[in-house]
């Protein structure tokens, strides 16, 4: 089955490894543009072309700034593809594109269609703590996220785990479950299922405001933010130390069932202690503005002047 691979960050980039490790017909890589990064402004590479060219250096890679244009839907309608394979690619496809896969086009979704449709799906379904997320590979049609479900699978949501290990489980999840629909495909053998519209929820992109802590809110909540930021982008909070305030990332914090202040820190038996509206949060690693990263007693060790938790 002739294949054609539409992706960019580095969770599509492991799917891809994967589909070339099974021996897949890949006929062609299609990514976003190299983006400048960085203070040097230079344009970098995405995880699915360095991928493309370090494993399939013989097969074609596009990188159009629109995939909707004439010129590269003549392209790719001329490699004949059976499937087109969608995961994080990052543009919308319209139709016409879409109609030159010979079989289908498929999406791997990280969530339990049809909630958390979008952008964030992950991080989305940490900030609201939900114990449960999957993945789901569906039929991509012009609706964002809205085609005929081909496959799901559901995992369970363990209370501390974060979004770079979700990701990584959900990647695994996917892997697996993308290949068995390629081979319904194969036989074919597929089984749609529409989504239920009464139960559509949105997973918008996260803004940067989003990743500000306020401390008026209850631990459990503040945690879940924690969790869904870490290890990137990172959940963060204003501190002032010797009266100049900085940025202080929060990358793991653990709720501790008792009433404290709302923002302001506590010490005790080395523990970093921050009250919330609800219950505290116990800080467990931290990141401190142009610094490394540094577990929460290490770093207050190593403050010289008192800090004070900005509350907002």
């Amino acid at each position: 089955m002739r294949i054609i691979f539409f992706g960019t960050p580095n969770f599509a980039a492991e799917i891809l490894k994967d589909l070339i490790q099974k021996k897949a017909d890949i006929v062609a890589v299609v990514s976003q543009p190299d983006r400048a990064k960085g203070r040097s402004k230079k344009p970098v590479p995405t995880p699915v072309k360095e991928t493309s060219t370090s494993f399939l250096p013989d097969v074609p890679l596009f990188q159009p700034e629109k995939a909707s244009s004439k010129e590269f839907i003549h392209q790719i309608e001329n490699l004949k593809a059976d499937l087109f394979v969608i995961v994080a690619y990052g543009q919308i496809l319209k139709q016409e594109l879409l109609d030159a896969a010979l079989q289908d086009a498929i999406n791997v979704h990280a969530s339990l269609l049809p909630k958390y449709r979008g952008a964030a799906p992950i991080q989305r379904a940490l900030m609201a703590g939900d114990a449960k997320t999957g993945i789901t590979i569906m039929e991509v049609v012009r609706q964002m996220d809205a085609g005929d479900m081909l496959l799901q699978v559901p995992i369970d949501i363990p209370e501390n785990m974060t979004f770079g290990e979700l990701e990584e489980r959900l990647c695994e999840v996917g892997k697996k479950a993308l290949w068995e629909t390629i081979e319904a495909f194969e036989k074919k053998n597929v089984k749609r299922t529409p989504q239920d519209s009464a139960e559509v929820t949105y997973a918008p992109k996260l803004q940067p405001e989003e990743r500000q802590v306020s401390w008026g809110r209850p631990a459990q909540e503040i945690s879940n933010l924690i969790r869904a930021l870490s290890p990137q982008p990172g959940a963060w909070t204003w501190m002032e130390q010797n009266a100049e305030r900085k940025r202080l990332k929060i990358l793991g914090a653990r709720v501790l069932h008792e009433a404290r202040k709302p923002g302001e820190l506590f010490l005790e038996d080395g523990k970093v202690i921050v009250g919330c509206t609800e219950n505290s949060l116990e800080l467990l690693q931290v990141q401190p503005e142009g610094k490394k990263i540094l577990t929460a007693s290490e770093w207050i060790r190593g403050c010289k002047e008192k800090i004070t938790i900005v509350a907002i």
